[in-house]
């Protein structure tokens, strides 16, 4: 019997992300150096074997949710808002700190102790809920007033409090938002006032982050010297991370210095996670960090394809919502890797280690394959050309 026959739905993207998460074990094995020799916890071998379980158990929630219909994500979706705003909510006030920094991103659960990062089941929830209410606004004209309340205050309440811990990840989920309620249908006049009020909205969170440094501490202070080392503003100590990645990228060559052999893995932080691709870059050259650059262009190729296929439009809204996220996620860590946008401390999907973010991609790229594998068998005829559908005029 072959394995594939358990795997349905599109078996590119099945191929894609079995390869990249197996290859995550060699990258990840090698930056754990780090931590064990420079933090000095652990082993090398049990970061490895932490990470490998990890994924395996991935694997699992991957393919037990892409067995099921994905219309049923609709009332998962209106059932999980209220849900992850009451986790975000407690995560706020838990005020986390690990090693003396403020890390109230994470959600302490002492029974089993461990650490979940709310931000990233409150991203798929959120754009599951967005392809959802957009699908089911597909016949009516949307306008501001009557989709205030049902749509925009979740939105808002959500980024409002994934904001003042992890800027990256509320501006992430809102452009995210912004792009499925644009597929959707939603006026742009109304998209780019709203986009302005955010601007707004975070410029003065800034400027009350400045007022009452107390209030949230490190962060606007850490926002503020990043944008600086990047257009060249910061001193030595706010650019010594984007400096040692491109030192990483510049020495790894065209071929790489070979597996497990990097030399800035010890002197880059957080080189198992936010910079791994540099010590990919490094230990396997400007091809194998071009080849990883090339299997997420792929995925990204079959999320389109498999949305341009299905004959649901809230398939289409739900594929593109689960699969855009991860390969823009991507991309930005590849950005900053290569000093083309600043430090925001986005892992590299698949690749980076950690255990919420890695189970989160693995849950919405199960959504994805849900959606290519259970198609409705009737052909409304008014979804002949099912791409112009997410253009349509609101």
């Amino acid at each position: 019997m072959k394995i594939s026959q358990y795997l349905l739905g599109d078996k590119s993207i099945w191929g894609i992300v079995v390869l990249l998460s197996i290859f995550s074990f060699l990258p990840v094995y090698s930056a754990s150096s780090n931590l064990v020799y420079v933090v000095g916890s652990g082993s090398v071998f049990g970061y490895l074997l932490k990470h490998v379980a990890i994924v395996c158990v991935g694997w699992v929630i991957m393919y037990a949710v892409h067995l099921i219909p994905f219309k049923y994500f609709s009332g998962l979706a209106k059932l999980g808002i209220p849900v992850v705003v009451v986790l975000l909510l407690l995560t706020a006030f838990q005020g986390t700190t690990i090693d003396g920094a403020n890390a109230s991103r994470w959600l302490n659960i002492p029974v089993i102790g461990m650490s979940f990062q709310t931000s990233t089941l409150a991203m798929v929830v959120l754009l599951a809920y967005a392809a959802d209410y957009f699908a089911n606004k597909k016949e009516d004209k949307i306008g501001f007033t009557e989709s205030f309340l049902p749509f925009w205050v979740p939105v808002l309440l959500v980024v409002g409090l994934i904001l003042p811990a992890n800027l990256s990840t509320a501006l992430l989920i809102l452009f995210m938002v912004t792009v499925v309620a644009f597929l959707g249908g939603y006026p742009l006049k109304y998209l780019t006032a709203l986009l302005g009020a955010a601007v707004l909205f975070l410029t003065l969170f800034i400027l009350l982050a400045k007022a009452y440094p107390d209030a949230f501490p490190n962060r606007v202070d850490t926002w503020m010297s990043r944008v600086e080392s990047f257009t060249g503003q910061g001193d030595d100590n706010t650019d010594y991370q984007i400096e040692r990645a491109k030192a990483a990228v510049a020495v790894g060559g065209y071929v790489g210095i070979g597996a497990g052999k990097s030399m800035m893995k010890n002197a880059l932080p957080q080189s198992t996670s936010d910079f791994i691709y540099a010590i990919i870059a490094e230990e396997y050259g400007m091809l194998g960090a071009i080849s990883l650059l090339f299997l997420f262009m792929l995925l990204l190729f079959r999320i389109l394809i498999n949305a341009n296929k299905s004959e649901s439009f809230f398939g289409k809204l739900l594929i593109l919502a689960m699969g855009l996220p991860i390969v823009t996620q991507a991309f930005i860590n590849m950005g900053v890797a290569v000093a083309l946008l600043p430090v925001t401390g986005q892992p590299l999907p698949l690749i980076s280690s950690g255990g919420t973010s890695l189970w989160m991609t693995f849950l919405a790229l199960g959504v994805v394959l849900s959606v290519s594998a259970n198609q409705p068998t009737t052909t409304n005829a008014n979804m002949s050309n099912p791409l112009a559908e997410l253009s349509h005029e609101a």
